[in-house]
């Protein structure tokens, strides 16, 4: 039996960087993006001892909503505002535009899956958890 058809994706992980002065920061999420597939999605995982390690001043509270707001934006929820209205590709080029913020996403990278859920799922378990 031949092998399942695979499908190029792009992705670019989320990072938390509490002093955007001093760079430093940790990785908190992934958003992945298969258009051949229709796929678009977000999932993050805040590591609070990171950040109190990184920003003892920084509340949790402050960020879990941010990074939550880049899943809904993803799943394109109304609740997300009118950049979740717009069509997956726009919404991901939204997503992982270069930003100097608290929430900052990576260059984003490429690869090949058959199942971009359970690849997104392998690259959080990876560079996140």
């Amino acid at each position: 039996m031949p092998d399942p058809p695979r499908s190029a994706f792009s992705y670019a992980i989320v990072r938390v960087v509490p002093h955007v002065e001093r760079g430093e920061g940790f990785n908190a999420g992934v958003v992945l993006f298969c258009r051949q597939l229709g796929f678009l999605a977000a999932r993050v995982a805040l590591d609070e001892r990171r950040l109190a390690a990184l920003a003892p001043e920084v509340s949790p509270d402050t960020i879990r909503p941010l990074l939550d707001g880049i899943v809904r934006v993803a799943e394109g929820s109304p609740a997300a505002g009118p950049i979740a209205a717009l069509p997956p590709s726009d919404r991901f080029g939204w997503l992982v535009a270069p930003a100097s913020t608290i929430i900052q996403p990576s260059p984003v990278h490429t690869g090949l899956c058959v199942d971009p859920q359970a690849t997104l799922d392998d690259l959080l378990a990876e560079l996140v958890s």
